[in-house]
């Protein structure tokens, strides 16, 4: 197959839902990574369509939805000074902070643009010399390549007014963090193919051996998503842990060397603190101290900002897939789109603004709303 919408094809979906329930015999929980996964899945009805037992849970895939709350306040603080012009990607403008968010920021008269690339920034801060160009740089492995890139073109054109407030992760260390916890309870693992596309998949095979847990990549449409939960599911029955790729006319087992070497070029790994899961080692990305000076958060001197998130949101239970989202008794009442407690129910990967969105709300938590 080669057109997108073949991988939409509703009876080639049915046959493989038809393979997953014939080959299923037992209950198994397994977890989709990505939050845009999430999103195809609640959005397409794929969890309602698979036999009874198998309950599909909410990962920790989604950048904007783990970036932490300090993060947040430290990216206002610096929107909010004079001369100073603030570039995200859309996602990022209504993530609340303690007070407020980026969107109010922009409200208020502070110059906040959103770009579809961090490339963009470099022309935005030749473009304007008199002014600081900050780039809220959020992601996975699969944004980390262009941000990288961003950074090093900067170094490599001289450009003075420009920098990067970092906040990247990557993913197999929040698998290995939540594997070894005792309240997370999953049996296989679907793996973001576009992080894979990048990464490749060589990093989960460690994973696997340590905790015996399947883990097969697969893409975002209908059909990939049912290949991949049938093959996790087939491994599970047959009692088989290994990495498997669903998702192979993208991804390789070594991924992309070009993406990876620009990465390690700019980027060096540390430590993380995730909202609502807190502190992982090596789970992140700063910027190499060759590249410090592009360091806003160093530039800005905004690293002490420390804030505590809102205890009525509890989106670190959905991302570590302890809670759906209609579970939170905070879900459609003091949590909506409009006014969101926590990142999940704002970004286009969450998992709360899957359910909102697609009229999830079957729970005790909105019964009475």
């Amino acid at each position: 197959m080669k057109y997108i919408t073949e991988y939409r094809d509703a009876a080639r979906v049915r046959e493989v839902l038809d393979e997953i329930n014939r080959v299923t015999t037992r209950p198994w929980r397994l977890m989709e990574v990505c939050g845009g996964q999430t999103h195809s899945i609640i959005r397409h009805g794929i969890d309602q369509l698979l036999p009874d037992g198998i309950d599909m849970i909410h990962g920790p895939g989604c950048p904007v939805c783990v970036t932490p709350q300090e993060l947040i306040d430290q990216a206002i603080a610096i929107a909010s000074l004079p001369d100073t012009i603030m570039v995200s990607f859309g996602d990022m403008l209504r993530v609340p902070g303690s007070e407020k968010d980026l969107f109010t920021v922009k409200a208020q008269g502070g110059d906040v643009r959103v770009v579809y690339s961090p490339l963009e920034c470099i022309q935005i801060a030749q473009d304007n010399p008199d002014k600081e160009v900050v780039f809220f740089g959020v992601g996975f492995e699969t944004t980390a390549p262009a941000n990288a890139m961003a950074v090093h073109q900067a170094k490599q054109l001289g450009i003075p007014n420009f920098s990067m407030l970092v906040s990247h992760v990557q993913v197999p260390p929040v698998l290995d963090a939540m594997l070894g916890s005792e309240d997370v309870e999953v049996q296989a693992f679907l793996l973001a193919g576009h992080v894979s596309a990048v990464m490749g998949y060589w990093e989960y095979h460690p994973l696997v051996e340590k905790y015996r847990v399947p883990m097969v990549v697969t893409g975002f449409e209908p059909l990939d998503l049912v290949r991949g939960i049938l093959m996790a599911i087939q491994q599970l029955e047959e009692g088989r842990a290994v990495v498997e790729n669903a998702y192979a006319r993208v991804v390789v087992e070594d991924g992309n060397p070009a993406a990876m070497n620009i990465i390690n070029t700019v980027f060096a790994e540390c430590d993380r603190n995730w909202r609502g899961i807190g502190n992982i080692p090596g789970s992140g990305w700063s910027l190499r101290p060759e590249y410090a000076p592009y360091d806003a958060a160093k530039r800005f001197a905004v690293s002490h900002i420390k804030t505590e998130e809102s205890p009525l949101c509890h989106a670190g239970e959905v991302l570590k897939g302890v809670m759906k989202p209609n579970e939170c008794p905070a879900f459609g009442k003091e949590c909506t789109p409009r006014k969101p407690l926590g990142a999940p129910m704002v970004s286009s990967e969450g998992a709360c603004a899957a359910y909102y969105n697609f009229g999830r709300f079957e729970s005790a938590s909105r019964e009475t709303a």
